[in-house]
């Protein structure tokens, strides 16, 4: 059974609160709240795909320490500007 777009948008939204460091616990959730909804289904996907990731490296690839896989490129620099707009 597919999971409903609104049950992953909320179990994704949570992913992105609950991170193994405290750096991308504040950076995550502000940048979910904001830009989840609008995602279409293959995003969320990948978002999905990227929170699997390990968080140093997630923490490298947004503050610019490492590059981030090219499949993860263009929403790590979303995350990025989101970031500057909206400091924590």
């Amino acid at each position: 059974m597919a999971e409903l777009r609104e049950h992953k948008v909320k179990r994704l939204h949570m992913r992105s609160m609950r991170r193994g460091i405290k750096e991308m616990d504040l950076i995550l959730p502000s940048y979910a709240a904001t830009r989840l909804e609008k995602m279409d289904d293959d995003t969320l996907s990948l978002y999905d795909e990227m929170l699997s990731e390990n968080d140093h490296d997630l923490y490298q690839w947004v503050t610019g320490q490492s590059n981030a896989p090219d499949v993860y490129a263009g929403m790590i620099e979303e995350i990025r500007v989101h970031i500057a707009d909206n400091p924590l």
